[in-house]
């Protein structure tokens, strides 16, 4: 058994700031997942993605859209989603700081996104 009582806490750059905290993945050397909480306060925002890697996304607190080439939807507390990879997502907090958790595999690692080009106010971090 090993207990995780200090996350490694990554910070989301950028004007509207996202912090994360992750429990297993890449910065605690597992590739095959990754587990992370996720703080972000209202109005931040990400480019769309198409992510080389499955997400399954917990909303604990707070309102998460989700946008998807065929649908968008918010998210609320004790809500989830499943996005596979290859889908494209974009993830934003409009309407209230939220908290949720983002459960990937293979481990989340910057270049398995793709995101879309264009302006990016926060650096996007976990399940983002």
């Amino acid at each position: 058994m090993q207990i995780i009582r200090n996350p490694v806490r990554i910070r989301a750059a950028g004007e509207v700031e996202k912090s994360i905290f992750e429990y297993a993945g890449r910065m605690s050397g597992a590739t095959g997942l990754s587990v992370a909480r996720m703080e972000s306060p209202t109005g931040w925002s990400e480019p769309g993605q198409r992510p080389d890697f499955r997400e399954i996304t917990i909303v604990i607190s707070g309102a998460l859209h989700v946008e998807t080439e065929t649908a968008t939807e918010v998210l609320r507390a004790s809500e989830a989603m499943i996005c596979e990879a290859g889908e494209w997502v974009r993830y934003s907090t409009p309407e209230a700081p939220t908290e949720y958790v983002a459960i990937c595999t293979p481990a989340f690692a910057p270049h398995l996104v793709h995101r879309d080009a264009e302006t990016v106010t926060t650096t996007a971090g976990i399940g983002s």
